[in-house]
């Protein structure tokens, strides 16, 4: 008899054992590829992406399910202006309280901006698979609008302005109250803030400016008798403990961080963890024996650390997939999940794909003509984190001019993966000056960046 994902994710969220873990797949802009859309359609045309979530829920036999994956909605609405592109998520490239320290009162309604095309698809979608699939509702979480609306002067302000950010975040904490309200009226079961920068932080920063605001939060969302996950991206792993104390029911990790040291920790909590298959070098550039071969491990992984996978434990990839992540791979990692111990037997030969065949000629970085800057990201359009990140980067590099040298490498492109794995780069994004890690997801102000360069002048 065939297990109801949805029930299976209630019952992990509400922390009891079960057959096996669930399996959720961030399908975001990726569920056009299903259908022949691109992202630009499936985030703006109602029929597309409900057309491309039925495929994807056909197609991967998913527990639970996104319905919309874009954290720049909110923003949108707000006066940020966005640059739209095919193959990824829109991104931030206005923002609006850069140039004043103004905290405004506007909380977006039900009707603006795209909002009224997700609850058609959220209520179209739910009469389809609601009895059967686990509904996620992903909304902005209050950090990472606040530094959509302030830009990159957001880390300078907890130092310099911390009156201000705190004002500022009680703002975007109220726009997150008021998405919960409209998630939990169109019915979906899951209800995630999504705040990557969570990553950028210290714990004392996070315990300043987040731990009662996001209390508040998950105790909100616990009356209205839905489920919470707090999603962060990044080395999220030193956050983890106080994450857990915010009393969400779920959190989400990507790659960056270790499912089994972060396991320890949310298992502490009774707090379910949920993670994190490689987006690029396993969900892009893999095949689908690689990504049935990482699942299987991960979930080996896990119960040799004396950790269970029976409760707890929600699988999943590390972030929204990218738009081009061959659907086969998805359906992989499905049947990993799904059949694990015949799915061991066809994967246990195989060896995964590297990128260590490719050649990449590395900087001589005890003889450099001058300082070299070098932002390592994972895609400065979709993550949140790496925006910030190359932002202050450039602008340090505005102030420097000819100076310093720069480069930056992303994480989904081939030779860039082969470049940071020699460099055995651990942490993204990051940034490496000479050669040496600076700022492991920690994004600088722009001016702390800039006085480290000039040490070096």
């Amino acid at each position: 008899m065939a297990i109801n994902g949805k029930k299976l994710v209630m019952k992990v969220l509400r922390h009891e054992e079960v057959e096996r873990p669930p399996w959720v797949p961030y399908a975001g802009i990726h569920a056009g590829i299903t259908k022949g859309y691109n992202a630009i359609e499936v985030l703006q045309d109602p029929d597309k992406l409900l057309e491309s979530l039925l495929e994807v829920n056909r197609l991967y036999n998913p527990d639970g399910q996104t319905v919309m994956f874009d954290l720049q909605l909110e923003a949108e609405i707000l006066g940020c202006d966005l640059a739209w592109v095919e193959n990824n998520l829109p991104s931030v490239i206005s923002h609006p309280l850069s140039g004043t320290d103004e905290i405004p009162t506007h909380i977006p309604g039900k009707d603006e901006g795209r909002l009224p095309m997700v609850w058609e698809v959220m209520r179209n979608f739910r009469k389809e698979v609601g009895d059967t699939t686990a509904l996620y509702g992903l909304f902005c979480g209050p950090f990472t609008l606040a530094s959509h609306l302030r830009g990159t002067k957001i880390f300078m302000n907890m130092v310099k302005k911390p009156d201000y950010l705190h004002a500022l975040l009680e703002y975007t904490t109220k726009i997150a109250f008021a998405m919960v309200d409209y998630y939990i009226e169109e019915g979906m079961d899951v209800i995630v803030p999504v705040d990557p920068l969570m990553s950028q932080i210290s714990p004392k920063h996070f315990a300043i400016y987040f731990l009662e605001p996001y209390t508040k939060l998950f105790n909100y969302i616990r009356e209205k008798g839905a489920y919470s996950s707090l999603f962060v991206c990044g080395n999220a792993i030193h956050n983890i403990d106080i994450m857990c104390q915010c009393g969400p029911d779920a959190i989400a990790v990507d790659e960056n961080v270790s499912m089994v040291k972060a396991k320890k920790i949310t298992d502490s909590y009774n707090v379910v963890l949920g993670g994190n298959i490689p987006l690029t070098t396993v969900m892009l550039f893999g095949n689908q024996q690689d990504n049935m071969k990482y699942t299987i491990d991960l979930m080996d992984e896990i119960e040799a650390a004396g950790l269970s996978i029976t409760k707890n434990l929600i699988i999943a990839p590390g972030c929204d997939m990218p738009y081009d992540t061959p659907p086969q791979n998805a359906v992989a990692v499905s049947q990993a999940v799904h059949e694990r111990e015949s799915i061991r037997e066809v994967v246990k030969n195989h060896s995964s794909s590297t990128f260590n065949d490719i050649d990449i000629d590395l900087p001589d970085y005890k003889n450099l003509k001058k300082p070299l800057m070098e932002a390592f990201l994972l895609d400065p359009i979709a993550c949140a984190a790496c925006t910030y990140m190359l932002a202050a980067a450039e602008a340090a590099m505005k102030e420097m001019g000819d100076q310093v040298d720069f480069a930056e490498y992303r994480y989904n492109n081939t030779d860039d993966i082969a470049r940071m794995q020699q460099l055995e780069i651990a942490c993204l994004p990051s940034i490496y000056i000479n050669g040496e890690l600076k700022y492991p997801s920690i994004i600088p102000s722009t001016e702390e960046l800039v006085e480290e360069l000039k040490k070096l002048i």
